[in-house]
């Protein structure tokens, strides 16, 4: 009886110390960054996050689908956005093609489908020809798509992007800062679901130096 009795608290003594690690306190350097220069913000009323995301990632693509999910229930003060990050010339072309879908207000339909094409069918979005034949095949005006893509102005947001992912300090993708200041990757090793929990917690930290 006694050793059954000592089995059900090595149990319950495990069960608890497991909860009280899900729900530990954030802590800096391990879960989050602090940027030198805090970088500014598009607004002051709201809390800005920021996904940088290269399309071709296996990393940001399994995070995606819980960043949309987290998206349906975002709070109210807080602001979001998008930005492809550049490390390499091969990272231009995703670049490019984000910002022209953005531009073409396709982001609802195109932007899950080229992680698809790129992670589950294999198709090499980096070589333009082969990404402007998949576009047309989305229903896509292939032309103007093209015109855009090539356009002034999205070399102007992909020179902005190249510059914003020096200046946040980026090391790798996806990278998370929240209000130009706090920088995630979620913990080594982690889950997509702990890289949430993260993000939630520094927003809350956020909100409440704002009150």
């Amino acid at each position: 009886m006694s050793k059954l009795i000592a089995i059900v608290i090595v149990v319950i003594g495990t069960g608890l110390f497991g909860m009280t690690s899900v729900h530990a306190e954030i802590v800096e350097g391990r879960d989050y960054k602090v940027l030198e220069n805090q970088q500014p913000v598009r607004s002051d009323d709201r809390i800005e996050v920021i996904e940088f995301f290269w399309y071709g990632c296996q990393y940001c693509n399994s995070l995606h689908p819980h960043i949309k999910e987290w998206l349906k229930n975002k709070p109210s003060d807080v602001d979001f956005r998008y930005v492809p990050a550049i490390f390499r010339d091969n990272w231009i072309p995703g670049a490019k093609a984000f910002y022209t879908i953005e531009t073409l207000d396709i982001m609802e339909t195109i932007h899950d489908k080229i992680y698809d094409a790129i992670h589950q069918d294999k198709i090499n979005l980096t070589d333009e020809s082969v990404l402007f034949g998949w576009v047309e095949k989305q229903g896509v005006d292939k032309e103007k798509f093209v015109n855009i893509y090539n356009s002034f102005t999205i070399q102007n947001q992909v020179a902005r992007s190249n510059q914003m992912t020096r200046q946040y300090q980026l090391t790798g993708v996806p990278a998370l800062v929240i209000e130009g200041k706090y920088v995630t990757s979620g913990r080594q090793g982690g889950t997509p679901q702990l890289t949430i929990r993260i993000l939630d917690e520094i927003i809350d930290m956020v909100r409440k130096s704002k009150e």
